[in-house]
């Protein structure tokens, strides 16, 4: 295969549907992905493989039926601030909050529990918290009964992970381990939200399974104010992977390796079959190109330059590659290099659906033109697969989400006239029903209905600090500027807010290196060196140090460490050995 496309989850339900039908129809392939690749995959693998289904079990409104609710590797104030401000109202009204996270992140003032545990120990903090609910027998045994496999392998292997064996590992005391339990397996009704700081590691999926037994053991799932939810990001990332953006499964998570299912969608596209093979995964695709295995790609609202780990050795593909095509709205980093750039519009230009983190498919319609030749993103594809030779005769994208509606289930009862009129959350049981905001309350998309728990083994990360590489290094993203900033720093107030690229550290680190803050310092890891700014923040434990990944002058992608989890394939953002040192004083050039 020599040509591989990434999408985009700010594009909308039909573009990204559009797009991997391009890659699959006209190259034959599924070498097709996006960005969820660099965020869920893990959480989605692991959903789908004990739940049955990738999508959330609860929209986050349900917390206002809860009791109790676990936030853990998200910090929503920043992140997901809509969300975050039904936490706080839940807090405020009596509600348990229990907030996990390596940092201290903002959502902590709201807690009754704050657990600030050691990076990449969160298996064995949360096998220790279930260990505690099988020994005092706080798990639901009819739930269990009635609705899950494989209970016995998980409580002989939850057995050896007791509080006090775990406690020196995670950095939580004990006692603190035992009254999160109880809290939680004692609630009427509690609900677990995550987010990329559970799922960007090597153990990503291992991860994510432990919260999705949690869940199981304790019957918390198909009720009002239960469930599972992984924030999404992007505000396309649900409804994009829905599509198909995604190189192992057709829209609605349907597996490309099934001859019924690439049958079902050949038979709708009026085409030959395409590969029964998986396609790459995002980081596999920037290995490809150095293997001479890819030589082409379409690169769709995606600004890999910025965003893959170990970014130089993604620009180095980007470089090689014979033809590289960018579809965007500004000239990113991925763009310069580029032979040939599409200019496209952006959300507030465009006419079509998307798919929120809750599962509700929303419209949006155009507020404004598109500027100069810049065009809606289906219709350049569109015209492109007309260029390959494929008969695409779509005119308006209502016509792209009617095709979708014949092999995705999801959108039963939905109708682009509907949503015309108002947002339906999938699934939607009739066409009335507003959509339903929790499932699998009669049983789950699995065989005899039945979830799973998969027990899960404490796996250190892929790299660990050493006398070289002492120090412990975290990315994300800041309030003020969105992932790899190709939007937001175009943006006069935010840059105005935000406007050098920044790295948090304890002042009691900062003193130990001798840098006051607001210095320069220079941070080292096996794959590259960045010089950044140091800011002073409590927050941060001491033997750690977080860099958003927005700034392009001081990449936190040159450092991260491009291993993957086995079963998401997602690299692992959160965790790289690192060292850091006061920044050499910049040579002052005499004037001539």
């Amino acid at each position: 295969t020599l040509v591989a496309g990434f999408g985009s989850a700010k594009c909308s339900n039909e573009e990204a549907y559009l797009f991997q039908k391009l890659i699959r129809q006209g190259f034959g392939h599924n070498n097709v992905d996006h960005c969820t690749r660099l965020c869920h995959a893990s959480s989605v693998a692991a959903l789908l493989e004990n739940v049955g289904s990738g999508a959330v079990t609860a929209t986050f409104n349900e917390i206002e039926h809860a009791d109790v609710a676990i936030v853990i590797g998200a910090n929503p104030i920043e992140n997901h601030p809509v969300a975050a401000t039904y936490f706080k109202q839940f807090a405020k009204r009596g509600g348990k909050l229990i907030v996990m996270d390596p940092r201290g992140v903002g959502l902590k003032r709201y807690a009754t529990h704050r657990l600030q545990f050691r990076p990449g120990t969160d298996v064995a903090m949360l096998n220790a918290i279930m260990n505690v609910i099988v020994e005092e027998r706080l798990y639901d045994e009819q739930y269990i009964a009635g609705f899950t496999e494989n209970w016995e392998a998980m409580k002989a292997h939850l057995a050896e992970f007791t509080p006090e064996r775990m406690a020196p590992l995670c950095g939580i005391e004990a006692a603190v381990l035992r009254a999160v339990a109880r809290d939680f397996a004692t609630a009427r009704a509690g609900m677990i939200f995550w987010g990329m700081g559970i799922s960007q590691h090597i153990h990503g999926t291992d991860n994510s399974r432990c919260l999705i037994s949690l869940a199981l053991m304790t019957g918390h799932v198909g009720r009002p104010g239960t469930g599972l939810h992984p924030l999404r990001g992007q505000n396309n990332v649900q409804g994009a992977s829905d599509a198909g953006l995604i190189p192992m499964f057709l829209p609605d998570y349907q597996p490309v390796e099934d001859d019924g299912v690439r049958s079902a969608f050949t038979a709708v596209w009026g085409s030959g079959d395409f590969s029964n093979k998986r396609g790459l995964t995002v980081v596999e695709i920037m290995d490809a190109i150095h293997d001479d295995k890819i030589r082409g790609m379409y690169i769709l609202g995606e600004n890999p330059a910025m965003s893959d780990p170990d970014v130089e050795h993604a620009r180095d593909a980007l470089a090689r590659l014979e033809f590289l095509v960018v579809q965007d709205i500004f000239l990113t980093e991925t763009a310069n290099y580029a032979d040939v750039i599409l200019p496209s519009s952006a959300w507030p230009e465009k006419t079509g659906t998307v798919t929120n983190t809750n599962r509700q498919v929303q419209m949006g319609r155009p507020a404004v033109p598109p500027p100069g030749e810049a065009r809606e993103d289906w219709r350049i594809t569109t015209d492109l697969a007309r260029r390959l030779g494929l008969d695409w005769r779509y005119t308006h994208p209502r016509e792209v989400f009617a095709e979708m509606k014949l092999n995705m289930p999801s959108f039963d009862n939905i109708t682009w006239e509907r949503l015309e009129k108002t947002a339906v959350t999938y699934p939607s049981l009739s066409p009335e029903d507003p959509g339903q905001p929790i499932v699998f309350g009669d049983g789950f998309p699995r065989k005899e209905g039945r979830a799973r728990f998969t027990p899960a083994k404490v796996t250190a990360p892929a790299e660990t600090p050493d006398a070289d590489y002492p120090m412990i290094l975290l990315t994300g993203r800041q309030l003020e500027h969105w992932h790899t900033g190709s939007m937001t720093r175009r943006a006069a107030v935010l840059d105005w807010a935000e406007p050098e690229a920044n790295a948090t550290l304890n002042p009691k680190t900062l003193r130990r290196l001798g840098v006051a803050p607001g210095a320069m310092i220079r941070i080292a890891t096996r794959r590259g060196v960045i010089e950044i700014m140091a800011r002073a923040d409590r927050a941060v434990a001491e033997d750690m140090v977080f860099v958003p990944f927005a700034y392009v002058e001081a990449a936190a992608n040159i450092l991260t460490n491009p291993q993957l989890d086995p079963f998401g394939k997602i690299p692992e953002f959160k965790f790289s050995a690192c060292r850091v040192t006061p920044a050499p004083p910049r040579e002052v050039v005499a004037a001539e």
